[in-house]
């Protein structure tokens, strides 16, 4: 019965090893799911109505230049 108590034993040290690491590897999961690639916060930005109108613009003015080139 010895034997048995020391492998018992040994399989709880075992597992608190184990719960422990798993901690870290959470620990470290959770730190980098929080940040993109630069370092940076994730997030989306908006672009006001004014800007996209603007943006649109200039794109259609583009297309219309390469237009008029061929």
């Amino acid at each position: 019965m010895g034997n048995l108590s020391a492998v018992v034993q040994q399989l709880r040290k075992e597992r608190e090893r184990a719960q422990k690491e798993v901690h870290r590897i959470d620990a470290a999961l959770t730190a980098l799911g929080s940040l993109s690639v630069n370092g940076s916060k994730r997030g989306r930005h908006t672009l006001s109505a004014a800007a996209r109108k603007k943006i649109s613009l200039a794109q259609k003015a583009r297309w219309a230049k390469q237009k008029r080139k061929s």
